[in-house]
C-alpha cells in the first residue's frame, strides 16, 4: 500500500504529463571537437550523441566559454582553494568577495554591495528580510518567482501594477503608502524593458525606493548601467549567470541597506559563502566585459539580423530588442511540438509553459548572444519558419503578435 506522500507524488507528476507541463533534466555534454574554436563558433552541446546549436542560454556575451576567464578561475582555486568553507560571518568571507563587491560598487555608483550564491537566494533574502507586514510593495504584474516568495513570506501586503504601465503604478502609489516599488529591468520571458527612468522618477514623487532585479541587464544594456544607477535605482540585485557567464549574484544599495541584510538575511548568514574563486572570476568577468564593449556591439548585431530574417519569413514576435525574443504558441503541447522538431534540425531552443507563463502563452524562448554565427542565425530562422509552417502555427507580422500579446 502506498504513503499518502507517494500518492500524491505519482498523481501529480501524471497530471502534469497529461498536460505537457512534465519538467525533466536532460544530460549535457561537451564535444571537445566542437570546441576547439569555442571563441570563433557558435555555442554548441550535445545531447544523447547529437550536437546542437544552442539558443537557449543566457550567457549573452559568450563569457563562459573565453580562454582568460577560465584561466581567472583556476587562479582563483589555487590562490583560496575550491570553496569558502564557512558562512560569510564566520571565516567565509575574503578579499576576493569584497574586491569583487568593491567593483560592482565602482561600477554602479551604489555604496555597498553584498554576494549571494545565486539570484534566486538574493531575492528572496532581499524580500523577506527587508519587508514585513506592514508594508505596502508594489510590483509589476510579470517580476520573478523568487521576488513573488519573498514577499510572500516577508508577509507585506503585495499590489501588482499592469506591466510595464506607468499609470498603473501612479494608481497604486498615489492610494497606498507604498514603501517600494519593484521591477526588472529587462523581463526574463518576454525580452521587453522597464521604463526605468520614469519609473525613478516616480518613485522619488511618491517617497518610495525604486528596486529593480537586473539580472537580465546588467553588463548589457546602456542607459542606467554606470556608475549613475544608484541615483535612479535605491536597490539593484545583478546577478552573474547571464551576461558575465559565471555563478552568483549581489544586491547593490546603501550601506545602511547592506549591513541590515548582514544583521538579518537569514540565507545570508546561514548559508556557505559564494567561493572566493568564483568572486575571484566574477571579478575579472566584470573587468573583460567593461574592456570589450564589442561584444554588446556584436550582440545588437545578432539581435537585429535575427529580427530581420524573422520579419522577412513572417515569423511572429513579440518586438523584444533585447538578446530574449519570444515566439508565443499559446498550447503547451504545440509549443513543444515545435520545440522538437527544431531539435531534430539540430537546434535547441527553450519550450516555456505554465506555470512558469500564464495558461495559454506558451512560448518558445529564443536567446542570442554575442557568440553566435550569421550562419546559424539565418538556419535557426530557416528552419523555424518551416516547423511552425509544418506544424500549422500561424504566421504573422511582428507587430500583430505584439499587440495580440497585449
Amino acid at each position: 500500500m502506498s504513503s499518502l506522500l507517494e500518492t500524491k507524488i505519482a498523481a501529480r507528476q501524471h497530471a502534469l504529463r497529461e498536460q505537457g507541463l512534465l519538467r525533466q533534466r536532460k544530460v549535457l555534454s561537451v564535444d571537445h571537437a566542437l570546441n576547439t574554436n569555442a571563441s570563433t563558433s557558435s555555442p554548441r552541446f550535445v545531447f544523447e550523441g547529437r550536437a546542437y546549436v544552442n539558443f537557449s542560454s543566457n550567457d549573452y556575451l559568450g563569457l563562459s566559454r573565453v580562454p582568460q576567464l577560465a584561466e581567472a578561475l583556476h587562479l582563483g582555486a589555487q590562490t583560496y582553494g575550491v570553496g569558502s568553507g564557512a558562512s560569510p560571518l564566520v571565516t567565509g568571507y575574503s578579499d576576493a568577495h569584497l574586491a569583487l563587491e568593491r567593483e560592482l560598487c565602482a561600477l554602479t555608483g551604489h555604496e555597498a554591495a553584498l554576494l549571494f550564491c545565486s539570484g534566486f537566494s538574493a531575492n528572496t533574502a532581499l524580500m523577506k528580510t527587508l519587508f514585513d507586514q506592514h508594508d505596502i510593495v508594489v510590483a509589476d504584474k510579470l517580476v520573478h518567482a523568487s521576488i513573488i516568495d519573498g514577499l510572500q513570506d516577508s508577509g507585506a501586503q503585495l499590489k501588482r501594477f499592469l506591466h510595464n504601465s506607468l499609470e498603473s503604478a501612479e494608481r497604486l502609489l498615489a492610494r497606498n503608502q507604498t514603501s517600494a516599488l519593484i521591477t526588472e529591468s529587462v523581463f526574463s520571458m518576454d525580452g521587453d524593458c522597464a521604463p526605468i527612468f520614469e519609473l525613478s522618477a516616480l518613485c522619488r514623487q511618491h517617497h518610495t525606493w525604486l528596486i529593480v532585479d537586473d539580472a537580465h541587464g546588467f553588463a548589457v544594456l546602456d542607459g542606467y548601467n554606470n556608475a549613475d544607477a544608484a541615483k535612479l535605482i535605491n536597490v539593484q540585485v545583478v546577478t552573474f549567470g547571464k551576461a558575465l557567464g559565471c555563478q552568483g549574484a549581489a544586491v547593490l544599495g546603501s550601506q545602511a541597506l547592506i549591513d541590515f541584510l548582514v544583521s538579518n538575511a537569514r540565507e545570508y548568514i546561514y548559508s556557505t559563502a559564494l567561493s572566493p574563486a568564483n568572486a575571484a572570476l566574477a571579478l575579472a568577468a566584470t573587468q573583460y566585459s567593461t574592456a570589450h564593449p564589442e561584444l554588446q556591439q556584436k550582440l545588437l548585431e545578432n539581435i537585429a539580423l535575427f529580427k530581420q530574417l524573422c520579419r522577412e519569413a513572417n515569423v511572429p514576435l513579440l518586438g523584444s530588442d533585447t538578446a530574449i525574443q519570444p515566439l508565443i504558441i499559446g498550447d503547451a503541447r504545440q509549443t513543444l511540438q515545435v520545440a522538437e522538431e527544431l531539435r531534430a534540425a539540430g537546434i535547441w531552443v527553450g519550450a516555456i509553459r505554465p506555470p512558469t507563463v500564464p495558461v495559454g502563452s506558451a512560448r518558445l524562448r529564443i536567446t542570442l548572444t554575442a557568440a553566435h554565427a550569421a550562419e546559424d542565425i539565418t538556419a535557426c530562422v530557416a528552419q523555424l519558419a518551416q516547423v511552425l509552417s509544418r506544424v500549422g502555427v500561424p504566421l504573422v507580422t511582428e507587430r500583430q503578435a505584439a499587440d495580440d500579446h497585449r
